[in-house]
């Protein structure tokens, strides 16, 4: 049932000589523990409906019930030269999170960010591939400005002279807690507009509350059983039989491979683009992909959407594009259904009518200098700005909805996307290269609801190439992206057989990622996120002071110690990654609060303490926590085909016991969408003698199974495995 509160808004007038008007709004239930109210007259586009999200309702019943908060109540809004404004209380000790697609912070008050499309420059600044309004806060709830315009926010700065909680003014001269920056009550957003939807989001944690946002969108994205296995991209100009050699030489080779990128050269013209096949490069499109698919590897297209005058659409769009171009390339309109249909109807017959599966969407995030201009009209009568701030949404939308028509997943790379993209089936990239930024960026895409990739281009050295191959394994997306180096997972010998260790390691956990992204999908779940979701505000000062000296005058280390934990991730629900970078031959690793095991070994680690990995250059420090169940299935080249059956190795580490839900379908059509699923139940009892027994739910009747047999392997314990 829907709850409507009502509430006083203030909106303060500013014509000459005027005053302060009231205006009464409300709050209204969209879902439970999800409320919205509009202020002022909201812009009919915004960022939800330029995403087309509907909501995944059932995903709710399995969050706790919520009430409305009493924050609610302190959020004012005014407007003032046609600007709306707004005001959300913050207090004392509050962590914000989120902002958009961040990569060097992850605790966000005290920021001030612009939120705007572009391509990553190295600050976060709000200029960034998703520049996404909705933050989470500590204290549990969340705020989303579902605005498609420029948004600039002050995230707990500016204080307001009549706020009932200012800091206290002190005298730099002669008080060493001065600070340039004083704590602020408040986050302040300017919104460009006459108003504004805005979405209040109750948790009681902040897990629930991304949780939450994440089934507004839609759920997020389920990628077919391929998308999570291995993929290289090859250089610019391949042609057909270079790549078929290329896939044929990870199958000689004994490396993994799925899916294959073709970059900018399968085209005719690219920068802008036809969208067709260059016939000296590919001579016979149809023939190339059967024989790519007979090999068990699918293909993945390389594109920006931006017409060239040689492609057979470009006289047919020309009237439902832009006013302006890119590289001298169309702007299709695809706010308007002319515009869509005819981009999208070029793809369809001419790519996946012959068994392309994916896309590459490339340059729709930015520079400006390239992009149209704010000036830019369109035929839909869209804004320039709000077409900057959703083409990304829009793109993956339009080329979702062909695959979706067809009956089959898909799961590509996209360079821009926004608020309501959780539930596309794309990961967002960009050119910026640094390793440790790209975790960053990997725990920040968690709480705003899209999907990031530290992809592996090139590296200086072996070392810096296996180091970052062992990471892109933990994520969205095992990617080596060779378009511009021609590299290959092999082309450091001296780490050759360890990257084959991991790119088969992400093989044999598939049947754990594909659930982890079930759980995405129908509980809001983030597969890859911050460990303050799961663990709350951990006290790392704290750890630090008890593991090393803590005076401060023989251990300056202690005034670098941050709470902020940006290089440790959670992959799943019970895998923990402490990744190294290039120069490391150890690192410091915050374990949280319980039990924590080796994923390699099953050997006990630590409990609420900072602890040293060393693990040498060729492992990556991996934890699973007490009770932790990780299904995995053999080492194979390819993932399982639809209606194929594998067996299945649970690994169970530490001395509690524990369950977990195996999520099953076909792994490639839209099936599940009617209930095509199953959840089979996995448990581990230890005994009051600490000896275990595994069990596993039968298989569900008419539903897909993709088990063939199950046995159980007691990490911590040493027990011998056991069948089920």
């Amino acid at each position: 049932m829907n709850q409507t509160v009502k509430i006083l808004l203030l909106f303060a007038l500013l014509p000459m000589g005027g005053g302060v008007a009231h205006a009464q709004s409300q709050w209204q239930q969209v879902e439970p523990g999800v409320w919205k109210c509009s202020l002022g007259i909201p812009e009919h586009y915004s960022l939800l409906s330029a995403a087309g999200c509907k909501s995944l309702s059932e995903g709710f019943d399995r969050l706790p019930s919520v009430t409305l908060p009493a924050l609610a109540y302190g959020i004012k809004a005014w407007q003032t030269d046609g600007k709306t404004m707004l005001t959300i209380p913050l207090k004392q000790g509050e962590h914000l999170y989120g902002f958009g697609l961040n990569f060097q912070t992850v605790q966000q008050r005290g920021k001030i960010f612009n939120l705007h499309v572009d391509h990553y420059g190295g600050k976060d600044n709000g200029r960034t591939h998703a520049p996404v309004p909705f933050y989470v806060s500590s204290a549990g709830y969340g705020i989303l400005i579902n605005s498609a315009r420029y948004l600039t926010v002050y995230a707990g700065t500016s204080v307001r002279k009549d706020s009932q909680h200012a800091p206290q003014a002190r005298d730099r001269n002669t008080d060493r807690r001065w600070t340039s920056r004083p704590a602020s009550d408040e986050v302040a957003v300017v919104v460009p507009a006459s108003g504004v939807e805005v979405y209040l989001f109750a948790g009681p944690t902040p897990l629930d509350v991304v949780r939450r946002y994440n089934l507004l969108c839609g759920g997020g994205t389920l990628p077919p059983r391929w998308g999570l296995g291995f993929t290289q991209r090859t250089k610019s100009l391949y042609s057909a039989q270079q790549v078929l050699a290329e896939v044929d030489s990870f199958a000689r080779r004994g490396y993994p491979l799925d899916f294959i990128g073709l970059e900018p050269g399968w085209q005719s013209k690219s920068y802008p683009c036809t969208f067709e096949w260059d016939t000296t490069r590919y001579p016979d499109p149809k023939g190339f992909l059967t024989a790519i698919r007979s090999r068990q590897v699918r293909v993945n297209l390389w594109t920006n959407p931006y017409v060239s005058p040689a492609s057979g659409i470009y006289h047919d769009i020309y009237p439902w594009s832009g006013s302006h171009t890119v590289w001298c390339g169309l702007v299709p309109d695809l706010v308007s259904p002319q515009g869509r249909a005819i981009w999208g109807n070029k793809f369809k017959k001419e790519h996946l009518a012959i068994g392309v599966s994916g896309y590459k969407i490339d340059e729709i995030d930015g520079y400006d200098h390239y992009l149209w201009p704010d000036v830019a009209t369109f035929p839909s009568g869209t804004a320039a700005e709000q077409m900057r701030q959703t083409y990304g949404l829009l793109v993956q939308r339009t080329t979702y909805d062909l695959f979706h028509e067809l009956g089959k997943r898909t799961y590509g790379l996209v360079r821009g996307s926004n608020a309501g993209g959780a539930s596309m089936p794309y990961v967002i990239y960009n050119d910026y290269y640094s390793h440790q930024d790209f975790i960053t960026a990997l725990i920040n895409s968690g709480f705003c609801g899209v999907l990031w990739t530290p992809e592996v281009r090139s590296s200086k050295n072996a070392e810096e190439w296996i180091r970052r191959f062992q990471t892109v394994v933990f994520s969205p997306m095992a990617m080596l992206n060779a378009w511009s180096s021609g590299t290959k997972p092999w082309s450091f010998p001296e780490v050759a057989e360890a990257v084959k260790y991991y790119a088969l390691l992400r093989m044999q956990m598939m049947p754990y990622w594909y659930t982890t992204f079930a759980r995405y999908h129908f509980d809001g779940l983030p597969p890859f996120r911050s460990l303050n979701l799961d663990y709350g505000e951990l006290d790392v000062v704290g750890m630090a002071k008890e593991m090393i000296d803590g005076n401060l005058d023989t251990n300056p280390y202690l005034e670098k110690v941050s709470n902020e934990i940006k290089d440790q991730y959670m992959a799943g629900d019970c895998l923990m990654v402490a990744p190294l970078f290039a120069g490391q031959t150890s690192r410091r690793v915050v374990l949280p609060p319980g039990r924590w095991y080796d994923f390699y070994s099953g050997e006990y680690v630590g409990n609420n303490q900072i602890v040293v990995a060393a693990p040498g250059r060729d492992r990556i420090p991996i934890y699973v926590k007490d009770g932790g169940i990780v299904p995995m299935m053999a080492a194979r080249l390819h993932t399982p085909a639809r209606g194929e059956q594998v067996d299945i190795e649970v690994r169970h580490y530490g001395q509690s016991s524990g369950t977990y839900q195996l999520y099953d379908d076909d792994g490639e059509t839209f099936d599940y969408e009617q209930g095509s699923y199953s959840w089979r139940t996995i448990t581990v009892t230890v005994d009051a003698k600490g000896r275990p027994h595994g069990s596993v739910s039968k298989p569900v009747s008419g539903k897909p199974c993709t088990v063939r047999k199950v046995t159980f392997r007691y990490m911590t314990l040493g027990a011998k495995p056991q069948k089920s």
